[in-house]
C-alpha cells in the first residue's frame, strides 16, 4: 500500500523519497507474530527520508499503525465528569490504553517550516471526506473541539479554518466548562473574570513571551516556538509550562505531555491571579496520565502497536 504527500502553499509540489520517487510505502498493520515476526524492525524499515521543496535538508516520514499515545478517562469525563477531579493523577483507567491508531508522522527541519526571522509556527490538522474532499473535522489544541466549542457550533467549527475563528471567540472568552465543574463539585470555584484573556492566549494567540508570534491573529492552532531548546526525555515535566518546562504544552505538544490535566487546570484558572481564580492552583485531573518514558526517544516516537493476535508466540 502506498501514499504520497504534497505541499499546499499557493502551489502543489510532491515530497520525494530518496532517489526522486514520490510514492511512499505503508507497512501492514500488526496482525500478530505468526504473520509478521519482529514487527517493530519491519515497521522501522518503512521510515523514509524525504526531500522538501525549497529546503536543503531532508526530513523523515512514517505512515502506519502505532499504539495510541493519548491518555484520557473518556467515560468519566463525558458522563458529567463522573470522576474525582482532585484525586490521584493515575487512579483511573485510560480508555484508550488497548487501542491502536494509524499515525501520519512528519519530522521536518526547523528551516523548512519557519518563515524568515519568525521562529514561532502554528499547526492544525483536518480530516476530509467525499469526492470533493470536503473538510469534516479539524483539531489542534486537545479538548477545544470536544468541550470548549458548543454543540450548536461544532459542525461549523469543524468545517471552518482558523482564520475564521473570531466567530467562535465567545466560547473561549466566556467558557461554560468551569461553571459546570463548579455546579458538579461545589467545593471548587470557577474563575470570576471575563473575558478570559488567559484562555485567549492559551488557545487562540499563543502566550506572550512564550509562543505568541508577532502580529498574531486570534485563531485556534497548536503553536510552537522553535527557538526553545527541547527538554531531554527523562527530564521532561508532563505538566509542560505549568510544571516549569517551557518546551512542553501549550508550547507545542510532546507525546508525554499530560494535556488533559493541563487543559483542565488552565480552564479553571491556573494562569490567573488567585483573586480571580480561587481554585486555579488545585491539581485538577481526569485520573489518567501521560509521561515521556511511555514513548520511544526516536522517530516516530509512538510505541509499537499491539498485535491483533492474542497468541504472543505465533504457535
Amino acid at each position: 500500500e502506498s501514499y504520497y504527500i504534497t505541499t499546499e502553499d499557493g502551489r502543489v509540489e510532491n515530497l520525494t523519497v530518496g532517489g526522486g520517487q514520490t510514492n511512499f510505502t505503508k507497512p501492514f498493520d500488526n496482525i500478530g507474530n505468526k504473520s509478521i515476526d519482529e514487527y517493530e524492525r519491519y515497521a522501522k524499515a518503512h521510515i523514509a527520508s524525504i526531500g522538501v521543496p525549497g529546503c536543503a535538508t531532508e526530513g523523515r516520514v512514517f505512515v502506519g499503525q502505532r499504539k495510541e499515545g493519548f491518555a484520557v478517562n473518556l467515560g468519566g469525563l463525558f458522563d458529567l465528569v463522573n470522576l474525582d477531579p482532585l484525586g490521584p493523577r493515575d487512579g483511573a483507567v485510560n480508555t484508550l490504553a488497548d487501542k491502536n491508531i494509524t499515525t501520519i508522522a512528519l519530522e521536518l527541519p526547523i528551516e523548512c517550516v519557519t518563515n524568515g526571522s519568525e521562529p514561532i509556527i502554528g499547526a492544525w490538522t483536518t480530516a476530509r471526506a467525499g469526492d470533493d474532499l470536503e473538510q469534516i473535522s479539524r483539531l489542534s489544541n486537545p479538548l477545544v473541539n470536544e468541550v470548549v466549542i458548543g454543540v450548536s457550533d461544532k459542525d461549523a467549527f469543524n468545517r471552518s479554518r482558523p482564520s475564521d475563528d473570531g466567530q467562535f471567540a465567545t466560547y473561549v472568552t466566556n467558557p461554560t466548562l468551569p461553571e459546570i465543574l463548579e455546579i458538579l463539585f461545589p467545593s471548587v470555584q470557577a474563575p470570576n473574570v471575563f473575558p478570559r484573556e488567559d484562555l485567549v492566549a492559551a488557545f487562540l494567540t499563543g502566550v506572550d513571551g512564550l509562543n505568541q508570534p508577532a502580529n498574531v491573529t486570534a485563531s485556534e492552532m497548536m503553536r510552537l516556538n522553535t527557538s526553545i531548546e527541547p527538554t531531554a526525555r527523562g527530564e521532561q515535566n508532563n505538566l509542560g509550562v505549568l510544571g516549569g518546562d517551557n518546551a512542553g504544552f501549550p508550547n507545542g505538544r510532546r507525546p508525554g505531555d499530560d494535556v488533559v490535566d493541563i487543559a483542565l487546570r488552565v480552564v479553571m484558572g491556573a494562569l490567573l491571579p488567585e483573586a480571580d481564580a480561587p481554585s486555579g492552583q488545585l491539581p485538577f485531573t481526569d485520573g489518567t496520565m501521560n509521561d515521556s518514558t511511555d514513548f520511544a526517544n526516536r522517530f516516530p516516537y509512538l510505541a509499537s502497536p499491539l498485535p491483533g493476535s492474542e497468541n504472543p508466540t505465533g504457535e
